[in-house]
């Protein structure tokens, strides 16, 4: 399994940026795909997560603000950020785990994922 991430870069508050992650030699059909995002000397946390069967999982933070969504034919994930803030500034990781639903706060746990990318920068200025 493959994931690459892409889409980063820098913004000014207020702006808005889509970040892609392409899945390859992925055969599940049932699966929970995620993204994470870690600040230099913080947690990695998780940010939003969807499942085969569409549904998602938000943090708090960007409730309203964040889509996560996929293609299942191309098996590209999605995380469309709108009214970016600099709080938002990370490196973003896609992670994937196949054979299960995001049917819980299992979701945006980091140990949960197996699989995961390289990561893509994300900078929001003030």
């Amino acid at each position: 399994v493959q994931l690459v991430e892409s889409g980063g870069g820098a913004v000014q508050s207020g702006g808005s940026l889509r970040l892609s992650c392409a899945a390859s030699g992925y055969s599940y059909s049932t699966y929970s795909m995620a993204w994470f995002r870690q600040a230099p000397g913080k947690e990695r946390e998780g940010v939003a997560a969807i499942d085969s069967d569409d549904s998602t999982k938000y943090l708090d933070s960007v409730k309203g603000r964040f889509t996560i969504s996929q293609d299942n034919a191309k098996k590209m994930f999605y995380l469309q950020m709108n009214q970016l803030k600099p709080e938002d500034t990370a490196m973003y990781y896609c992670a994937a785990e196949g054979g299960r639903h995001c049917s819980g706060s299992w979701c945006l746990i980091r140990d949960e994922y197996t699989d995961w990318g390289q990561g893509t920068q994300v900078t929001v200025s003030s």
